[in-house]
């Protein structure tokens, strides 16, 4: 567990830059798909199936949650965002957890060095390829919604092939440092299974 610890942290100390996707033009029907698909803001309902399935997951992602989201309610309301706009989406909630962790270490206000903004680091062109001019990436749904609709966009272009999506999520296409960094993540600080207890 330790050298998996140690190769994490080497791996994140890495240059690498958060959230630089490239703009690539997009054909009308593909611009006007996603655009919809943006602009449908408010979440008609909760996300989790089962109740009980959502107080296990909210109280295990909240407790390893708590050091970089102190406040409970807003972590609360992060961790149901995330899990309402990934399986929105058809992405694991605890893979948006991951590539989260890696792009901005659950800042909210974080900016990269290409400019990327929120948790999710999405480059301000998406807004005017996609969205509306008022969109704002630091809005905790905003940013997740684009996030989320752009992972899934480029996991569409590579036909399901999560190491090439996340290398063009991360504009480092063919550049293993990002995706292992991601999948290293997801695997081993948001890696999540129903507990056994429950299925007693």
């Amino acid at each position: 567990m330790r050298c998996v610890a140690a190769l994490f942290a080497l791996l994140l100390s890495l240059a690498v830059h958060a959230g630089a996707q490239k703009y690539e033009p997009l054909s009308a029907s593909v611009q006007s798909a996603l655009s919809r698909t943006v602009s449908d803001r408010a979440p008609p309902r909760s996300s989790f199936q089962d109740s009980m399935d959502a107080i296990d997951w909210l109280t295990e992602m909240s407790g390893r949650l708590e050091k970089r989201i102190p406040d409970r309610e807003a972590r609360f309301e992060f961790l149901r965002s995330v899990h309402y706009e990934a399986t929105r989406a058809g992405l694991d909630p605890q893979l948006v957890l991951g590539l989260i962790h890696v792009e901005s270490g659950f800042k909210k206000y974080a900016v990269s060095s290409a400019g990327a903004r929120g948790f999710m680091q999405v480059m301000p062109f998406w807004i005017k390829i996609v969205g509306s001019g008022d969109d704002n990436l630091f809005h905790l749904r905003t940013n997740l919604r684009y996030g989320c609709t752009i992972l899934r966009h480029y996991l569409d272009i590579e036909r399901g092939d999560l190491y090439r999506a996340l290398g063009r999520y991360n504009g480092s296409l063919g550049q293993p440092a990002y995706p292992n960094m991601v999948r290293m993540a997801w695997q081993n600080q948001w890696s999540y299974a129903k507990s056994k207890l429950a299925l007693r």
